[in-house]
């Protein structure tokens, strides 16, 4: 299979993209956890970005170098719920239709937000349907670009851009971080990341966190080759069940990216309960997973002094975060 794999050029020029367009959402940081952890921990808080979790960066990165001629028909895309967003968001930035191929059982809050911003959405059964194929059935009929969620090099340069912020930001404060951690579903966003920091902060270890049972980025990097997860029952963090890593995240996987963990759903509840209760954020689980792994002590932070963890959204059902807090009322 032939792909293109993004550079940290890419992520540099992807910066500079969707800089008019794009959120900045600067680091935050939270004494109650640097005391917990014994640490200094900054957050990066993406559900404060456009649509709610960072994927209007890829999305955005992407939509604006459709060809001029092609805009008209418009783009299509596969998503859970929040690149579907991000897709949407930045399909009606620009002006341009959008259909997006979501689960059936997708939360309702993210199926209602890509309504919302205008495109059509189409449903699947996660069990028995090929969200890809029905994507490129749509493709082949409307003539519109297909804009992948996570093996796509321009997206992946856009998702990269948050760790070119998290250095900026650091830098500022005249520190660089020993780790990042960010959660991984199809890896997107964490390869995004790792090449940022390769490019500016190469020291920087970049840590992807998955769920259980939907843990293809650990096994494949154990492995040396792309490997399925073994899935199963679904996990609480809807947006990370991508069944493998993508092509394009695991050719820099392989390079790039220090590690990957696996996190319970247990543990993500308690992530949730604790931004919630102790951080004063909504996050939902998927955007929790790097925070539940330190808690955890999924990853070893022994002599570590600075280390970022990336919120990547807050798009669920508040029943949701309130089950969580709930089933952990001291996280």
């Amino acid at each position: 299979m032939s792909i293109t794999v993004p550079t940290f050029a890419d992520v540099e020029a992807a910066a500079e993209r969707i800089r008019p367009y794009a959120t900045r959402t600067r680091l935050i940081e939270s004494h109650d956890l640097n005391a917990r952890l014994g640490a200094r921990v900054f957050l990066k808080p993406e559900m404060f970005q456009r649509t709610g979790s960072f994927k209007f960066r890829g999305a955005c990165n992407a939509v604006l170098q459709i060809p001029q001629a092609r805009r008209a028909n418009g783009v299509i895309a596969f998503s859970s719920g929040n690149h579907a967003q991000g897709v949407a968001a930045a399909a009606r930035e620009f002006g341009l239709p959008a259909t997006i191929v979501m689960p059936k059982d997708a939360p309702a809050t993210k199926i209602a937000g890509t309504r919302r911003l205008g495109a059509d959405v189409v449903f699947y059964d996660r069990r028995t349907d090929d969200r890809e194929a029905i994507a490129r059935d749509l493709m082949a009929k409307s003539g519109a670009t297909l804009i992948e969620p996570f093996d796509n090099a321009k997206v992946v340069a856009g998702q990269g851009t948050a760790g070119l912020e998290i250095v900026d930001d650091m830098a500022a404060l005249g520190m660089t971080l020993d780790t990042v951690l960010a959660p991984c579903g199809g890896g997107g966003l964490v390869t995004g990341i790792a090449l940022a920091f390769a490019g500016r902060s190469p020291k920087t270890r970049v840590i992807g966190v998955e769920p259980e049972r939907f843990d293809g980025m650990r096994l494949s990097l154990a492995a040396g080759a792309r490997t399925p997860a073994p899935g199963g029952e679904l996990s609480i963090a809807d947006a990370l069940m991508a069944p493998a890593p993508g092509h394009i995240p695991f050719a820099i996987a392989k390079e790039k990216l220090s590690a990957a963990v696996a996190v319970t759903d247990t543990e993500l509840q308690r992530a949730v309960s604790y931004a919630f209760q102790r951080l004063k954020v909504v996050v939902e689980p998927g955007s929790a997973a790097g925070l539940a792994a330190l808690l955890a002590g999924k990853v070893d932070v022994g002599g570590r002094r600075h280390i970022a963890v990336v919120l990547t959204g807050g798009n669920c059902e508040i029943s949701t975060v309130a089950s969580c807090v709930v089933a952990v009322t001291e996280p």
